[in-house]
């Protein structure tokens, strides 16, 4: 079962009236950044490759199309006995974008990133917001307690 917008509004800051939907709440994108060195993913542990921020010009991120991580503007909290799915907002679809993303596991929390898939130029406001995370009930075992727990918390 999947819970309310309100439900999920109270695990994550901060929090505008505006991002609460009825069956989640959006997120916003606070920084994007590109790839510029290879990354590695072996069996027993992984390296992300360099990145370069990308400079919003007055306040916006002029994106060619590539790939590109976008990193959320809100600290988000799994609570337990669930988990996190983000979806895009249709208006990035519209306009020929994709926000892929992983699971959220119970017990994470920090402020996570997406892929975002830029298929024509594209201009995106920071604060806008990009994906709508949703929460769906779960069994679980244990919380998530991987290297990815408390990322970008401390920044801006």
């Amino acid at each position: 079962m999947f819970e309310s917008g309100a439900f999920v509004g109270g695990h994550l800051t901060p929090l505008d009236e505006e991002q609460l939907q009825p069956n989640g709440v959006d997120l916003t994108a606070a920084k994007v950044y590109e790839q510029t060195a290879p990354g590695r993913i072996g069996r027993d542990d992984k390296e992300i490759g360099d990145r370069e921020a990308i400079e919003a010009v007055d306040g916006t991120f002029h994106l060619d199309p590539g790939a590109y991580i976008v990193q959320y503007g809100e600290t988000v909290h799994i609570p337990d006995e669930h988990i996190g799915f983000i979806y895009p907002r249709s208006s990035l679809m519209r306009n020929s974008c994709m926000l892929h993303t992983a699971v959220w596991d119970a017990g994470y929390e920090g402020k996570g990133e997406g892929l975002l898939e830029v298929h024509h130029d594209i201009e995106i406001e920071a604060g806008a917001r990009v994906g709508q995370l949703v929460f769906a009930a779960a069994d679980h075992e244990d919380t998530y307690d991987g290297d990815y727990q408390g990322e970008h918390i401390d920044t801006e």
